[in-house]
């Protein structure tokens, strides 16, 4: 006798499968490891090789102990793995990249009972507990090199540390702030392992735009909600707070708006849903950049933003199909 499995809907099938997905994603972040490589040598490729390798490990360990079916192929973790590496600094350390393989993939997914079920973004949430757990290592940063890999690291701020450490000891932008348009554009500048090319993400971002994986909701409302609201600052004090431009171009804001806030497990799934959550990232983004102890406020934003998604579906539900309004018609 012939077995019917009932589950409950949608039931129309985008024709994408999850290793699609998210092969997909990995070539879209290419461009990004490419970028980081080029900028910072071997220790940006050391950082991406211990993440994803790290949390490949942590999947088929945590699937083992918890006897479930091993997935490591559907390249969830090696998603989670480059992401992760992208948010740490190039100089950090191979035990520090491991431990936050395990946060990421024991913490952030799987104790919620792996892919698809997960509150929060792995990679993100790891990002977090290194953060305030090893502020030191999390805030090394080091000038890039672009294909001089035999230099001496020199240590140098990012283009946000830099503004922000000169507004709380002198209430004013700095006389010049390092790089300049150009050089946030391409990477040219202290950060991050894969935040440092706009240029490289956007790419990316293109391909899975073409590729149909991203919708434009929750990208466009981030960063447009970030440009507005950190542009109304600039024009009240511009000796004080900077562009919308520079906003866009430093710290990690492409890579969360693009990669990060639209991972499609922990965000809202109605349109409307999108575009609030969006919004929200963008606000609280200014907010903690402006205001926070932090220069860049990217992941909190993302992750306390990930913790309202079921109000936000709850609320911003659809209305169903077929049903009629009091007052209104079909």
């Amino acid at each position: 006798m012939e077995q019917v499995y009932l589950s409950s809907s949608p039931h129309i099938h985008s024709g994408a499968s999850t290793p699609q997905i998210m092969r997909a994603v990995i070539y879209s972040l290419l461009p990004a490891c490419a970028a980081a490589i080029f900028f910072f040598g071997v220790p940006a490729l050391a950082v991406l090789l211990i993440a994803v390798l790290g949390c490949m490990a942590c999947e088929v360990v945590c699937q083992r102990l918890m006897k479930q079916p091993v997935t490591l192929n559907d390249g969830s973790a090696v998603v989670t793995g480059i992401l992760l590496g992208l948010n740490l600094p190039p100089t950090s350390p191979w035990w520090m990249t491991l431990l936050g393989a395990v946060i990421a993939i024991g913490i952030g997914k799987q104790i919620f009972g792996g892919l698809g079920y997960n509150l929060f973004n792995p990679a993100l949430v790891a990002r977090v507990v290194l953060l305030i757990s090893f502020p030191v290592q999390m805030t090394r940063w080091t000038a890039p090199t672009p294909l001089r890999y035999g230099v001496d690291a020199v240590t140098a701020a990012t283009p946000l540390g830099e503004w922000k450490t000169a507004v709380m000891l002198t209430g004013r932008l700095p006389e010049g702030l390092q790089g300049g348009t150009f050089s946030y554009l391409v990477g040219n500048m202290p950060g991050c392992v894969g935040e440092v090319s706009a240029l490289a993400l956007l790419g990316g971002a293109i391909y899975l735009f073409r590729r149909k994986i991203l919708t434009w909701h929750i990208p466009l409302s981030y960063v447009a909600s970030v440009m507005i609201l950190s542009g109304l600052f600039w024009l009240v004090d511009p000796g004080k707070y900077p562009d919308p431009l520079f906003h866009l171009l430093t710290g990690g804001l492409i890579l969360g708006a693009f990669f990060m806030a639209t991972d499609m497990v922990t965000t809202p799934v109605s349109p409307g849903g999108m575009i609030l959550f969006g919004v929200g990232c963008g606000v609280l983004t200014v907010i903690i950049r402006l205001f926070g102890g932090y220069p860049e406020g990217v992941s909190f934003a993302i992750l306390l933003m990930n913790a309202a998604t079921p109000l936000i579906d709850r609320y911003m539900r659809p209305r169903t199909f077929g049903v009629v309004r009091q007052g209104g018609a079909r």
